[in-house]
């Protein structure tokens, strides 16, 4: 068993998260940010990489929510590089850390889950359903969607476009990482569309 798994992102119209610098770039409109927020509330985890940790450093808590109904943080880290001072470990909501078993880290308001060696998602994803985690929104980056991708996980995607062109071979895109190719890809069904203000939002469920 595992949880069920839907990533959620924004995309410039020339399919980029961010500029080649990867620093954060604000390509959802209005409209959007409030539905990505509202979408946090249905969750019972938000989950990003290390990456968007280290560059963005979010809370990734819901507006307003107390320590209880906030979803559970979640940090894909396989060697432990989450900084101590980040906002995801504050006191504001839970957070589990996700690293290999080699890895040593702790941190001080965080639970730590050793997923394998080398690092095993699929584990990790085993693991959160033994801990009650029924459902989880991705968010991010690149890499670590490409890794949800890859390994079969994922069950929902949305996606934003933004009105805007980023460009750039080495802008990261939503399935980011490292080199992979799926025979004929991985299949698609648009279950939605809808106008954001200047964007659209897709959604798609995965075809197994």
């Amino acid at each position: 068993m595992r949880p069920f798994i839907h990533v959620n992102c924004a995309m410039s119209a020339d399919g980029k998260i961010a500029g080649c610098e990867r620093t954060q770039t604000r390509i959802s409109s209005d409209e959007d940010l409030a539905r990505a927020k509202e979408l946090r509330r249905r969750f019972d985890a938000v989950l990003v990489g290390v990456g968007t940790v280290a560059a963005d450093d979010p809370h990734l808590t819901v507006k307003g929510a107390q320590y209880d109904d906030n979803p559970v943080r979640i940090v894909v880290d396989p060697h432990g590089r989450t900084p101590k001072d980040s906002q995801v470990v504050d006191e504001r909501a839970a957070t589990f850390i996700l690293t290999d078993d080699e890895c040593r880290e702790e941190w001080k308001n965080a639970d730590v889950f050793r997923c394998g060696w080398p690092f095993s998602l699929s584990k990790a994803m085993e693991k959160l359903s033994e801990w009650g985690i029924e459902n989880i929104l991705v968010e991010g980056g690149g890499t670590t969607i490409a890794s949800f991708f890859r390994e079969g996980l994922v069950d929902r995607y949305s996606v934003f476009v933004g009105p805007m062109i980023i460009g750039g071979k080495e802008s990261p895109t939503p399935a980011d990482g490292y080199g992979w190719v799926r025979s004929g890809g991985v299949k698609l069904r648009l279950k939605s569309t809808e106008t954001l203000g200047e964007g659209v939002l897709m959604t798609y469920d995965i075809i197994r």
